[in-house]
């Protein structure tokens, strides 16, 4: 199992280094204040949540 890489907001001072980390099924987790706040993904999944979440809204419209 792969351990989330996990980064407080600050390191984005660094952009280029915290994108870096990010991959295909590799999302960074930022924190702000100690708490997550936002997530950093590939756009390959992106693109496949999305697609995704509109089939599953089709589903539900069909299940109607």
């Amino acid at each position: 199992m792969i351990m989330p890489d996990i980064k407080p907001i600050s390191d984005l001072r660094n952009y280029s280094d915290v994108l870096r980390d990010v991959s295909v099924g590799a999302p960074v987790f930022l924190t702000k204040n100690g708490r997550g706040r936002y997530a950093i993904i590939d756009i390959q999944d992106y693109e496949k949540t999305r697609a995704t979440l509109k089939l599953m809204d089709e589903l539900a419209k069909g299940k109607k």
